[in-house]
This record gives C-alpha cells, sequence and structure tokens, in this order.
C-alpha cells in the first residue's frame, strides 16, 4: 500500500503527488489523486478552503531546495493525473512532440468532468423540469459536437475516474464513444447531435429506479431483472416528457436492441432498427463489458473488443462494428499489454494515424510510471495483451487500471508528424 503524509496546505510544492480528502466537487480538478504540476494549482486549493491535504513522496517528483515555489517542472506542464510520468528522454528530436500532449490531457480531464456533473445535474431535475434538463443535454452535446468536428483526426484517452456517479459515467463514456464513431462514419452535425443526445439520454429513464437495480451490483432475482429491463420504455416515456425528437426517442428504444434480434423489449432485427440506434447498442454493450452490473465480471477493452468480434458480430451492422473496431484500435486505452523487450505496460491513448502504437504507460523498476509513446519509439512495440491476473503484483499495482473505464478525446497527430509511417 502506498504511504501517504498529511501536510498542511501551506507546505504544498510543485512536484508533490497528494490526495485529496473532500468531495470531488469541492475543486475544479478531475480526479482526487494528482502531481502538482504549477503554482497555480497550489493556489486554487487554498481558494477552495483546503487545510490540508495527504502528500505521496513515492509518487513525487524531487524539486531542488533551491528551486522557486512558483517553478514549474521541465515537461510536466499543465499535467493532472494520469501523465504522472517522469519527462522522457527526447528520441530522434522529437521531444517537443510528448510535451504537446499535456495541455489536451488538461482539457479531457476538465471536459470530462464538466460532462459528468451536467448529467448528474439533468438526471437530478429531469422528474420536476424536464424542459429544463432537456436544454442542459443539449447544450452539452452541442458543444461535443463543436469540439470534436474541430479535430481532424481524433485520438481517444483514458482517463482516472472522475465521476463518483456510475450513471454519469456511464452516459458520458457511450456520448463520447458514440459521436466518435458517428463521426468515423461520416455522420454529419445534425446526425452528430441526434446520436450524441440519444447516447446521454439513453438510460434517463432509470432516474426512477432503486439504486440497487439501476447500479452496479449483485445480479437481479427475475423480477427485479424484468424491472430493470424496463427502463428502455421508461427511458422513452422520460424523452416524452422532455419533448426529444422522434428520431432521438427512436434511438433511445433501440439501445438494448440487437440486428439478429436477440435483444430486448421487442427483439427487433436490423432492418427495423434505426442508424443511430444501432451505434447506440453497440457502443452500449463495449462499455457494459468493461464497466458491468449485475456482478458480471469485467473486461479488459481488449477482451471486450475481442468478444464483439468473435462472439457477437451477429448482433451488429458489419459496417458499424468494423469502424467501431478500426476506431478503437487492435488494444483500445485500458489495456494491459508486454512490450516486445518484456515489460508490462497500461495503454491510455490510442492515435488513429498510429493504431499499433499507442501511448503507453510503462512498468519500470527504476522508473514505474515512465509513459512512452510508442510512435517516438519505432524499436518497440506490443508483443501481446494480458489479462490483470498474468502481470506480477508488483507490476499490476504500479499501473494500476481503473476499476471503470473513463474515455474522452483529444487531437491526434498532426498528419505532418515526421514519425508518420513508422507502423
Amino acid at each position: 500500500m502506498t504511504e501517504s503524509v498529511l501536510i498542511d496546505i501551506e507546505k504544498l510544492r510543485v512536484g508533490m503527488f497528494i490526495q485529496l480528502s473532500v468531495n470531488w466537487i469541492r475543486h475544479p480538478f478531475a480526479t482526487n489523486s494528482f502531481r502538482i504540476t504549477t503554482i497555480e494549482q497550489i493556489q486554487t486549493l487554498r481558494e477552495a478552503g483546503i487545510q490540508s491535504v495527504r502528500y505521496v513522496p513515492s509518487k513525487s517528483v524531487v524539486v531542488e531546495e533551491d528551486a522557486r515555489p512558483d517553478q514549474e517542472l521541465p515537461g510536466l506542464g499543465g499535467n493532472d493525473g494520469l501523465d504522472n510520468a517522469l519527462p522522457v528522454a527526447p528520441h530522434h528530436g522529437n521531444a517537443e512532440l510528448i510535451d504537446r500532449h499535456a495541455v489536451p490531457l488538461d482539457r479531457c480531464f476538465a471536459r470530462y468532468h464538466e460532462a459528468t456533473l451536467t448529467y448528474h445535474r439533468l438526471a437530478g431535475s429531469v422528474l420536476a423540469q424536464p424542459l429544463h434538463a432537456r436544454e442542459q443535454a443539449e447544450g452539452l452535446v452541442q458543444s461535443c459536437v463543436q469540439e470534436l468536428l474541430g479535430q481532424e483526426p481524433c485520438a481517444i484517452r483514458l482517463l482516472t475516474c472522475c465521476a463518483d456517479d456510475s450513471m454519469a459515467a456511464h452516459a458520458v463514456n457511450v456520448m463520447i464513444l458514440s459521436l466518435l464513431l458517428g463521426r468515423v462514419l461520416g455522420q454529419d452535425t445534425q446526425d452528430l447531435q441526434r446520436v450524441g443526445l440519444a447516447a446521454l439520454l439513453h438510460d434517463i429513464g432509470k432516474v426512477e429506479l432503486p439504486p440497487y437495480i439501476a447500479q452496479p451490483g449483485a445480479p437481479l432475482v427475475a423480477s427485479d431483472l424484468r424491472r430493470y429491463q424496463a427502463h428502455v420504455g421508461e427511458s422513452v416515456a422520460m424523452g416524452q416528457r422532455m419533448g426529444l425528437p422522434s428520431d432521438v426517442l427512436i434511438a433511445i428504444a433501440h439501445h438494448h436492441e440487437f440486428a439478429d434480434g436477440s435483444g430486448y423489449p421487442l427483439r427487433l432485427v436490423e432492418d427495423d432498427l434505426s442508424n443511430e440506434g444501432q451505434i447506440l447498442a453497440l457502443v452500449n454493450s463495449y462499455d457494459r463489458l468493461c464497466n458491468p452490473l449485475q456482478g458480471q465480471p469485467a473486461l479488459t477493452p481488449h477482451e471486450a473488443v475481442s468478444q464483439l468480434y468473435a462472439q457477437q458480430r451477429g448482433r451488429y451492422n458489419s459496417a458499424i462494428l468494423g469502424a467501431f473496431i478500426r476506431m478503437m484500435g487492435v488494444y483500445p486505452p485500458g489495456s494491459l499489454v508486454q512490450l516486445v523487450d518484456g515489460r508490462y505496460a497500461l495503454v491510455v491513448r490510442v492515435d488513429a494515424l498510429h493504431p499499433l502504437r499507442p501511448r503507453v504507460q510503462v512498468y519500470d523498476e527504476e522508473k514505474p510510471e515512465l509513459e512512452l509513446d510508442l510512435v517516438l519509439h519505432p524499436q518497440l512495440g506490443i508483443h501481446r495483451s494480458l489479462r490483470p491476473s498474468q502481470l506480477p503484483p508488483q507490476a499490476l499495482r504500479a499501473l494500476a487500471p481503473q476499476e471503470r473505464m473513463c474515455y474522452y478525446f483529444e487531437p491526434a497527430r498532426n498528419t505532418s508528424d515526421p514519425t508518420k509511417g513508422q507502423e
């Protein structure tokens, strides 16, 4: 277990890895555990009224005694939470390509945090103010679509879990991945807004379910399982009270239907399903394989993609499934892998331009939190995917794959990247 020390906020310095004991709503950071990289972060903590924090020496970067307290650590500017690596040594003169990821990661955390808070608020107000909840949902989706369409192409980033509310985390995950998939499939702005709104609100009917049915927990008895499955109709009814367009309601109604007729509640087949509904059903299934309900074991992202293709491909439109697999890559973010040199790693970022060379957090005995962009290290590559049980305990503790997979998007490498073509 990682040892921590309680220290006064006035003793906080740049480079310290800290853990906050307050609820994450009380501060603007995307996670309660992260490394301090700028003096502004310390000031933000002071302004939030936080008096003390837990300091983790083993995860901190040593700062020289004569360093200015407002000095930013080299190579760590804007880093927040997941990117807790020491600076990577320059490779072939491309060190600036590594630094470029720090700001997008900060933005990913902030945008995901904002999205989950928005969902939490609209879910809390939808019964009393359904039209206001719709406005909140449409505003969030519209901002995500605008951001997404302004980036060509996109990379998918794994985030440390940003929401205590699993319903909010699931809704935002499904929205983000559905928007990315819709974009890959060539959907225009209006189509993306429809699929994004349906994805965000596909489970909104669960607000009326008891937590033991709606949230992750033990397997349900038959009567509770039937009540759980009724959330599809309840989500459509809630959407009607919100005044959602008919095509959005249809997509919500289809989010548990499959092309082979094995879904519910109506056991529809592919010819009966809307395009948006099929996107939603696929993405919803993927997220539930990684972040399951009702006692099912969680799969790694690599296992989830493999199962969708090898065992469940008949459930989905082949073009939509193929686009999803290309988008997520062979090793989606969150996958545990072994590199060709024998080291263990966690995939944290998949770039559409370099799907076989993701960014990984590497377990190394000397630098256990080292991150490497495999595009910048052509001598390295991924040998195989692993389950958590296949890693040595010390490597698993260091990599610490998240119990809940959370995703957001960020700009991919520019097509003028000098390392392009090294796949």
